[in-house]
């Protein structure tokens, strides 16, 4: 049987150890694991075969040393955090079996765990493609709608809202409103995760968006528009052709959607808006603590990460602007 060992690129020939298949027989038939999760659980487990055959060790002889050292060199080969996880997780459970079998006294898996994951940076548009996003008038576009969507994408940009939070907001405060616009007031307010309200700014373009939106809610379209099927006024600000209360996944659809026409290169998400929200107001203002009350964050640690996309931007910045970052690799730097 081939098996491809992605530590060292070579496909190896070796007949398949008689425990792993016994194992791969008892979760497919006994279990009746999906042939997917089966055929996962092989590749796993031929590579733990090749790795014990060079170390000289038989399966039932690996100790906790060899897995930390195959899970190190599968980390200097390239191998993700959550990749080795997955393969720790499939070995882990070949050893609970050949424990219950009585073939092992412990399991070398156990304690053994995966490289942490670097966390990804959030992905945020620059400056000039999130006004762009901001500043782009539909033409041609039913007017209803478009200004239901500039409105959305001003207080999605312009306030750091989180989709949730926008679909929350009433037209006007009540008892029962999750959320609502005080435009007198220039203020959002908004229940976010763990039901904590907070209140953030919005400024004069989402004011303007939002007015021209309250002005056409209840015209362009049928009178059931803004009128709910019992004849109740609908009191979500953002509503569909149906009359109801817009879901988070139209506000996805309609932002990727806008996006698109305004002609930025990949498609744009709500989340990626409050991103940007953030990345940019700290860029201006060097603000963490401000950042976090504007984000609803409970943590600080939560919105340091924003300061990561800082500092990614002001090495770009470097990079494009300062003349030691143009010098010429290899040449003699006149010192000893």
């Amino acid at each position: 049987m081939a098996i491809h060992d992605p530590s060292d690129d070579q496909v190896v020939s070796k007949p398949r150890d008689a425990l792993v298949q016994r194992y791969l027989d008892h979760v497919r038939f006994e279990k009746r694991l999906a042939q997917r999760t089966v055929l996962l659980y092989t590749l796993d487990l031929e590579k733990l075969a090749v790795q014990a055959a060079q170390a000289g060790v038989s399966l039932t002889a690996v100790e906790p040393g060899h897995i930390r050292r195959w899970v190190a060199q599968m980390h200097s080969g390239g191998r993700s955090g959550r990749g080795i996880a997955l393969i720790l997780s499939g070995w882990r459970g070949f050893y609970i079996w050949l424990g219950r079998e009585g073939l092992v006294a412990c399991n070398p898996v156990l304690d053994v765990r995966a490289p942490k994951a670097a966390k990804p940076l959030p992905k945020a548009l620059s400056v000039d493609d999130a006004v762009q996003l901001a500043s782009f008038e539909g033409v041609g576009n039913d007017p209803w709608l478009e200004a239901r969507d500039a409105a959305m994408v001003e207080l999605l940009y312009g306030g750091g809202l989180r989709v949730g939070e926008l679909t929350g907001l009433d037209v006007q405060a009540s008892a029962a409103a999750r959320g609502w616009v005080d435009l007198p007031a220039g203020e959002a307010h908004v229940l976010g995760k763990g039901s904590k309200r907070r209140i953030v700014p919005v400024g004069a373009k989402a004011v303007q968006a939002l007015q021209t939106w309250l002005l056409v809610r209840a015209q362009a379209r049928p009178a059931s528009t803004a009128v709910l099927a019992g004849g109740t006024a609908q009191v979500a600000l953002f509503i569909g052709r149906n009359g109801t209360r817009l879901t988070s996944q139209s506000i996805w659809q309609r932002v990727r959607r806008r996006s698109l026409q305004a002609g930025l290169a990949a498609p744009v998400h709500p989340h990626m808006l409050r991103h940007s929200f953030a990345s940019h107001v700290l860029q201006s203002s060097s603000d963490l603590r401000g950042v976090q009350e504007l984000l609803g964050h409970a943590n600080i640690s939560t919105t340091q990460i924003y300061t990561r996309l800082d500092f990614q931007h002001l090495a770009k910045a470097y990079d494009a602007a300062h003349p030691r970052a143009h010098l010429k690799t290899g040449g003699s730097s006149g010192s000893k």
